[in-house]
Order: structure tokens, then sequence, then C-alpha cells
């Protein structure tokens, strides 16, 4: 068993860093649609009213889309004064209390995204200025947001199926 989780942990991690790609390649679309923004609003006196509400559009999937990298990488910030203090099985149990609590979160926000998605979908809603359907926005942070609960549960599932002699 502890072969096959680890096969599809790793199978979702390749899923993890793509999605983790993808947000880094809109980041970048956002960095030039801004500085060409800026170039012809200062440079030519011509604001480009796209500009505003495509980037302003963008920042929902950015801002879930590297969720799951950080936690591949362990770079989410830690206080760990108290916890080296604690023996090993102490520690163990505040990371399954952490990974719950991420698990918890990741699963409420991936609810909220999956419904903004449907509902816009649903309702056929489209930007004011760009009438691009909305639901184009909303569907890749709600995927991002699955692929992080789905990473999430299956690390905690490892993480209590580890003997407490390892590190946790």
């Amino acid at each position: 068993m502890s072969n096959r989780l680890d096969h599809l942990i790793r199978l979702v991690e390749r899923a993890v860093v793509w999605m983790a790609g993808a947000g880094a390649a809109i980041v970048l679309i956002q960095m030039l649609w801004i500085s060409y923004g800026v170039a012809v609003r200062y440079g030519f006196g011509r604001p480009d009213r796209m500009v505003t509400e495509a980037t302003a559009l963008l920042l929902f999937p950015v801002a879930f889309a590297g969720l799951a990298y950080a936690m591949r990488e362990d770079a989410y910030p830690k206080v760990t004064m108290l916890t080296d203090l604690l023996g090993a099985s102490a520690r163990k149990v505040l990371a399954v209390i952490n990974h719950l609590l991420m698990l918890g979160v990741g699963l409420f926000l991936s609810y909220a995204g999956v419904s903004a998605t449907i509902r816009s979908f649903n309702s056929g809603a489209a930007s004011e200025i760009l009438h691009w359907p909305r639901y184009m926005f909303w569907a890749p942070g709600a995927a991002s947001l699955l692929l992080f609960s789905l990473y999430v549960a299956l690390r905690l599932i490892r993480l209590v199926k580890t003997p407490v002699t390892q590190e946790t």
C-alpha cells in the first residue's frame, strides 16, 4: 500500500509542478500586459482600459496556483521554537493537526472556487470591458485549490502511516 501511496503522491506532485508553472506563465503575462499598459498610458497618453481589468481578473488564478508547490517544497513559514522542545510523537501529533487544518481550509476554499466557477458558467457572466466569460478566470483557481486539497490529503495519509521514529 505504501508503494501505491508514494506513486500516487509522485503523480500528483507532477501536476503540482505543472500548476505552479502555469501560475508562473500567468505572472509573466500579467507583467508584460502591465508593462504595455504603463507604456501606452505614460508614453503615448492613451490608457488601455483592458489592462486593469485583465490583470485584476488574473489575480485569483495566480493566488492559488503555487499553493501546493509551496507545500511540496516545504516553503510555508514555520515557527519551531516550541516544537523543537517536544518529543517525536508530540511533533507528529502537531503535524497531523496542521495537515488537518490545511485540508479543512483547502476543502472550504475548493468548494467556494468550484461553486463560483459553476455559478459563473451557468449565469453566462462576462467581464465588463473584455467580455471574456468569468468562469475562465474562476476555473484555474478552483483547479489549483482542488489539487492542493488532494495533495494535502495524500500527504496527511502518508504522515499518519509513517512511524513516529522517523522524522515528521
